[in-house]
């Protein structure tokens, strides 16, 4: 759909048959095909991919800038670059993103606040301080 070229490349996989219990902080690319009781978080947020398989599970916050999920999420979301949510995409919680793909059969249930600039939490609409005071 978007003509992108992919620089980022899966550094580490956590299996299918692997559960952790913690916050996993990790650098480039990470795949999750097990489940995970904790935060997802990217050290460094800019060129990160997380790619969550079908099959997999994770409960807690998940940080990347390039997000692909194909499984299940119970938490927020924070994407600074590109939220890929395919057929099988489960999220309970709220979804930060700047840029959304969405595929038919992908499911969120919380609120979805697009942020143009990629920081999350950052206000799109700021009134001077001359405004303020008015």
């Amino acid at each position: 759909m978007f003509n992108r070229k992919n620089k980022s490349t899966i550094d580490s996989l956590i299996g299918l048959s692997t559960n952790i219990d913690g916050n996993l902080y990790f650098k480039g690319g990470l795949r999750i095909d097990g489940n995970v009781k904790g935060n997802v978080i990217a050290e460094e947020d800019q060129g990160s991919m997380l790619i969550i398989s079908e099959n997999a599970t994770i409960c807690g916050e998940v940080r990347a800038a390039h997000v692909v999920v194909d499984g299940t999420i119970l938490g927020p979301v924070f994407s600074s670059e590109l939220l890929e949510l395919l057929p099988k995409a489960r999220i309970t919680g709220d979804v930060n993103y700047k840029a959304l793909e969405m595929n038919s059969g992908a499911t969120v249930t919380g609120l979805l606040t697009h942020n143009a600039s990629g920081v999350p939490g950052e206000a799109i609409l700021q009134l001077s301080s001359s405004q303020a005071d008015d």
